[in-house]
């Protein structure tokens, strides 16, 4: 991160309370929205290793499921 980067937010954002720096990361974030910039992915295509993720994932949380309900039911 360039200094000046973190010094503004050193110096003045880490000094805003919680609802103010909200408020400035939502302005932020719209004016990359409203600029379409190429800095998001919003691609629809699925890599192999988001497959892979997404299914390692998902087994994890079936496991972790199935095993809370199975004592449940004991």
């Amino acid at each position: 991160m360039p200094k000046a980067v973190q010094e503004i937010y050193t110096q003045v954002i880490s000094n805003l309370p919680p609802t103010e720096r909200l408020q400035l990361a939502t302005l932020i974030l719209n004016g990359l929205v409203k600029q379409n910039i190429a800095v998001i992915d919003d691609s629809d295509t699925w890599t192999d290793q988001d497959q892979l993720d997404l299914a390692s994932f998902s087994m994890q949380y079936a496991a972790t499921s199935f095993l809370d309900d199975e004592e449940i039911v004991e």
